[in-house]
């Protein structure tokens, strides 16, 4: 009857019991579900898994390549492109619309290359989830695959498996879980059958074993309380399907000018048609092809695919300084950050663990050096006797060397562990201290050992001692050694444990982030054994060593560049308050006062209060992914620019929703490294500002490109609006206007695209994330800029005229005026911050003198080849008249340096154009 009932159980499919499982005890847990400690039957799995679906997360639904290339029409500038294109075909003009639909698909098939890439997020956490598990049905022990196994099942866990999925314990021994990529904690976490408190956070919740977890030791036996989407594990998946892509600042800017410069050049053009039709007595057909030159003229058709290889040009620089960029316009965006949001661990840290500091009765010894490798100098703190500290602190690291079952081995250059992070670190410091560890290990041969347990909290072994003899070794919880010791060693011998003492001392190193061991001994008889009970009297204290997570000290460095730059780096840990506390201390993070906001104290704050909270705090600890997702967009709410770097699953949501997510390409998981824009091939938090450096020389360089294109269409504009209202010949063709902006873009341009950074990049703040593309300083220079170019192409058109050269003459002087005003134009705007005229401004780089060969070239034959000649309706020009176009260059130039030194007197050229 029992059997049945479990059974029925499952009778309304999907739903579960809505109980806190790591708050319930496994008895009740196991009657919520219907289970047994001896497991389903294979026909109560079958029904399970109808009811419940496969533990798998879905795949998400991607998006057809060609709905993608598609997309890249959908610009509001490509729109207007595409209506000129139609008209010029209609009128006949076959020329100009093959032109002009030929930009609008070379625009469509550069985007769609460089954003082909799909999300691959939530494919990347699926590779998480081991394909078998060990699980108990019909009372034998077989392997099921992951995706069969149901809420109810019975999972046996052991060192070396992922956990695959959320499990409610009901037996562990020894059983230690590493949880870094789901909780941010440094060291694996001991796991135990007893319930926690409901409100207990994820990385206290030692009852439960999360899905895609590592066993690192011991075993465990649990029942299946959540599979699939259900798990903490699939609710991260969820969050990332339900944060929506964000665009970066740049393209909302362009999107935005996109839509008002339609509707202008829209209104426009039909004002310009209307009035040349019913006002200057315009043929239909006449006027349209004029509006079709005036839209030509204004649209800079070049500026996507410009400021696309701008941004490419930037991933490459990037890509040599270790920072690999997955979608181009994060690199912008890099450059506008304003916060830095960092998960703690393997980013600001090595995410190795290293034995800091050794406390014996008298003496406290201080160890340097970081990770694993056994090497680092150990000092007396204070100043003290360095001998004498490390004569006293000897029992205490042979103790961590004896009492410990890891290993230390040098790989590629690099020490790694194997076994637990903590005993690696007690290795590494036995070799700091000259102790060769295979030697001391041999010497006192290991008899026996009692495993460590989460319920007693200490593991103990028992030796053969060198000159006869035994010993038994114990380390554990500060507080449960403390309990099992009467007795302290000391240099005079054993006296009475002064328990407040080291109470002291242990709560004193945990306030600065450490965790904290404690270690005893005592000496048995030849043939003792060691049993629990053996363990409970007759052990001397011999001291205590504490562990930290060290910085990484290239860090310490880059936090303060960060700073100087105006970025805000903020810490967001799943670690606890008095180790993130810490860390942020030694980084600098702050004001120095290092407190840290728990995610607890997230829990209880209004939403309204959020944006404040954010702003204000430097550390976040104990957090969830969701907390970690509600600070990155509270912090966007307050206008920041926010950049989430992590290495672990539990930072996907928030690097997916930042503006831009940089992963840690060594350590980072999958689904880190698929969410993030960025990814780091270093793990080095120094390349964030290497790539925020590059950002602003990138972002410095789009604002060169726009400063110089926008001014030249609008000279186009101005000639084309001066013809239409004075009613004379237009003094260029659709087409001669289309070659100008194709060629000088092409070129010139792009050139652009390859400056180098100004001075002072890395001491300016951040731009603000709503400044306008069109500051007002930019639009002054744009009318300014745009005035003289159609004031120099019209002075050359009728001084062309005048003389007695034909229409075709004049034409072809006027573009060739253009082009040269855009050359010098070049080398002007090269500096936004400074004047052109320096040595290096002069002799320009590589780039630019390749553009102005290259755009000098293409004119010579615009002008002189008889082919150019037919398809543009061009005519050669005199040597003289030559001359006298490069020197009107010049004087534009001239005009141009003394227009930027007036307004750098002013204090207003560079601060936002």
């Amino acid at each position: 009857m029992e059997r049945n009932t479990r059974e029925a159980e499952p009778a309304r499919p999907g739903v579960l019991p809505d109980l806190p499982w790591h708050a319930t005890a496994a008895a009740d847990v196991l009657a919520a579900l219907g289970a047994s400690p001896q497991g389903l039957t294979g026909r109560e799995a079958a029904l399970r898994r109808a009811a419940f679906g496969p533990n798998a997360l879905p795949a998400p639904a991607g998006r057809h390549p060609l709905l993608r290339f598609f997309a890249q029409f959908n610009n509001a500038l490509i729109y207007v492109l595409l209506a000129a294109a139609v008209a010029a075909a209609v009128l006949g003009h076959a020329v100009d619309a093959g032109v002009i639909a030929a930009v609008v698909l070379i625009n469509a098939i550069v985007g769609h290359v460089q954003e082909g890439k799909a999300e691959k997020a939530l494919g990347a956490i699926r590779k998480l989830v081991s394909p078998q598990a060990a699980a108990l049905r019909d009372g034998r022990r077989i392997a099921v695959p992951v995706t069969d196994l149901v809420p109810g099942d019975i999972v046996v866990v052991e060192a070396g498996d992922r956990v695959p999925a959320d499990l409610r314990l009901i037996r562990a021994r020894g059983l230690l879980v590493e949880e870094a990529a789901l909780t941010g904690e440094s060291v694996p976490a001991e796991k135990r059958e007893g319930a926690v408190p409901a409100d207990a956070a994820l990385g206290d919740r030692a009852g439960m074993a999360y899905s895609a977890t590592l066993v690192l030791a011991g075993q465990g036996t649990g029942v299946v309380v959540a599979t699939g989407r259900r798990t903490e594990i699939g609710r991260i998946s969820t969050l990332i399907e339900g944060v929506e892509a964000m665009t970066t600042p740049l393209l909302r800017q362009i999107n935005r000018f996109g839509r008002r410069f339609t509707w202008v050049a829209l209104s426009a053009s039909a004002a310009l048609f209307a009035f040349a039709t019913l006002l200057r007595g315009f043929e239909w057909t006449e006027a349209l092809i004029a509006v079709v030159a005036l839209a030509v003229g204004a649209i800079p058709e070049g500026l996507p695919a410009v400021i696309t290889i701008t941004l490419a040009i930037g991933v490459q620089r990037m890509a040599a300084r270790n920072a690999v960029v997955r979608r181009l316009p994060a690199v912008e965006t890099l450059g506008a950050t304003s916060v830095i949001c960092s998960d703690k661990t393997g980013t600001l840290t090595r995410n190795e663990m290293t034995a800091r500091r050794i406390a014996a009765a008298e003496h406290t010894v201080l160890a340097g050096g970081a990770g694993y490798a056994p090497a680092g100098a150990l000092t007396a703190e204070d100043g003290g006797d360095d001998v004498a500290a490390l004569a006293a602190a000897a029992p205490v690291i042979r103790c961590g060397l004896l009492c410990n079952d890891a290993h230390l081995r040098e790989a590629d250059g690099t020490w790694v562990v194997e076994g637990d992070p903590m005993e690696g670190a007690l290795v590494a410091l036995a070799g700091k201290a000259g102790l060769d560890a295979a030697h001391v290990r041999a010497e006192w041969r290991r008899l026996d050992e009692i495993p460590f347990d989460a319920e007693h909290r200490f593991m103990a072994t028992l030796h053969a001692a060198p000159g006869g003899g035994a010993a038994i070794f114990v380390k554990g919880a500060p507080e449960r050694l403390l309990e099992m010791c009467a007795m302290e060693d000391a240099a005079g011998g054993r006296r009475p444990l002064d328990r407040a003492r080291w109470e002291e001392r242990i709560a004193r190193a945990a306030a600065e982030g450490e965790r904290v061991l404690a270690f005893a001994a005592k000496p048995v008889p030849p043939g003792a054994r060691l049993t629990f009970d053996e363990t409970q009297s007759g052990l001397a204290f011999l001291g205590i060593v504490g562990f930290i997570d060290p910085p990484r000290d290239e860090v310490i460095r880059a936090v303060a560049e960060c700073r100087a730059a105006g970025i805000a780096v903020k810490m967001i840990t799943g670690d606890h308050a008095a180790t993130a506390a810490a860390i942020a201390r030694k980084l600098g993070l702050g004001d120095g006062d290092g407190r840290a906001v728990t995610g607890a104290e997230i829990d209880r704050t209004p939403e309204a209060e959020m944006p404040a909270l954010a702003r204000r705090t430097h550390v976040f600890a104990r957090t969830s992914p969701a907390h970690k997702l509600r600070i990155v967009r509270a912090l966007q709410a307050t206008g920041a620019v926010v950049a989430m770097t992590g290495d672990g699953v539990n930072d996907a949501p928030a690097l997916k929703q930042a503006d831009v997510g940089v992963a840690m390409g060594v350590k980072g998981t999958e689904a880190a490294k698929e969410a993030a824009q960025m990814v780091l091939l270093d793990d080095n938090f120094v390349s964030i500002a290497a790539a925020v450096h590059e950002g602003r020389t990138v972002h410095d360089n789009i604002r060169k490109v726009i400063s110089w294109t926008l001014p030249t269409n609008g000279g186009e504009v101005v000639t084309v609006v001066a013809a239409i209202f004075a009613g004379f010949a237009m003094p260029m063709s659709a087409v001669q206007i289309l070659w100008v902006n194709l060629v000088t873009s092409v070129t010139l341009g792009l050139a652009l695209a390859f400056e180098p950074p100004e001075r002072g990049v890395m001491r300016r703040p951040p731009r603000r994330a709503d400044a306008p593309l069109l500051s007002p300083l930019l639009v002054w220079r744009v009318a300014f800029v745009s005035l003289l170019f159609a004031a120099g192409a019209l002075a050359m058109f009728f001084h062309a005229l005048g003389r007695g050269s034909d229409l075709e003459t004049a034409r072809t002087m006027t573009v060739n005026v253009i082009v040269v005003f855009e050359i010098f134009y070049l080398f002007s705007v090269r500096y936004l911050h400074e004047t052109s005229f320096t040595w290096r401004g002069i002799l320009g780089t590589r780039a630019v003198l390749i553009a102005v060969a290259l755009a000098a070239a293409a004119q010579l034959a615009f002008t002189y080849a008889p082919f150019m000649q037919a398809l543009f309706g061009t005519r050669p020009t005199a040597l003289l008249d030559g001359v006298a176009i490069v020197l009107a260059g010049a004087v534009f130039m001239l005009v141009l340096e003394a227009e930027k030194a007036v307004l750098r007197r002013l204090r207003l050229f560079g601060s936002g154009a």
